[in-house]
């Protein structure tokens, strides 16, 4: 199918909002890494330097982001445009919102999607939503497992900035009909999924929400 925010022990009050920035700062390369991981005990995003002033060589090689070097232009514009922004939270929340997002859609949980995505976003989910009812179908699918969340593109159209993510994830499916026969799939195999999901944020607000802006596949 055609974002900063912290870990999933915050999820609940993730979903009371659109997209909490903890996300850092759209749905598809490369330049010199110079972003850091978050510290882990650090709870909250800090004011940072623009990456452009950090020189690449006094950077750990362990501690590299997964940044494609095209997105690693977009990202300098977002941080000077948004000082608090962090591109290691922004990935863990991504991560987070990736799985909330998925468990919405497979529940048909329109309020929650309502929440995480914009518009157009929704109105896709919601026509997915509203055949697979029709047709009596109901889903238990699980997230088994993202490999990998990493940053494949990012932009400042100012005040619209944007970021695009490509999860590598395992998900186990499982399609039963009204009366809960089995249809198809299987919660033991998991199935290998490439997604590229676009998140977007008025870096004007105050209230620092990104929205799901656009999803499709890898």
């Amino acid at each position: 199918m055609t974002f900063e925010i912290v870990l999933l022990a915050m999820v609940a009050a993730f979903l009371g909002m659109r997209l909490y920035s903890v996300l850092g700062k759209r749905t598809g390369h490369e330049q010199e890494p110079v972003l850091r991981k978050p510290a882990e005990d650090r709870a909250a995003p800090v004011i940072r330097k623009p990456v452009a002033d950090i020189p690449a060589s006094t950077i750990p090689q362990e501690d590299i982001l997964p940044v494609e070097l095209a997105a690693e232009s977009g990202l300098r514009s977002i941080i000077n445009a948004d000082r608090q922004f962090d591109a290691g939270l922004f990935i863990e929340g991504a991560k987070s919102a990736y799985g909330m997002v998925l468990e919405a859609f497979w529940k048909g949980d329109r309020d929650a999607l309502k929440t995480l995505c914009d518009d157009d976003v929704y109105e896709s989910f919601d026509a997915a939503i509203t055949a697979r009812e029709e047709r009596g179908e109901i889903l238990e699918n699980r997230l088994v497992r993202i490999e990998e969340a990493r940053i494949v593109d990012a932009s400042l159209d100012h005040p619209t900035a944007r970021i695009t993510v490509r999860f590598d994830a395992d998900i186990a499916a499982l399609i039963k009909d009204s009366d809960g026969n089995m249809i198809g799939g299987s919660m033991t195999d998991a199935v290998e999924t490439h997604d590229i999901w676009t998140f977007m944020r008025d870096v004007k607000e105050t209230s620092r929400n990104w929205t799901l802006d656009e999803t499709d596949e890898a």
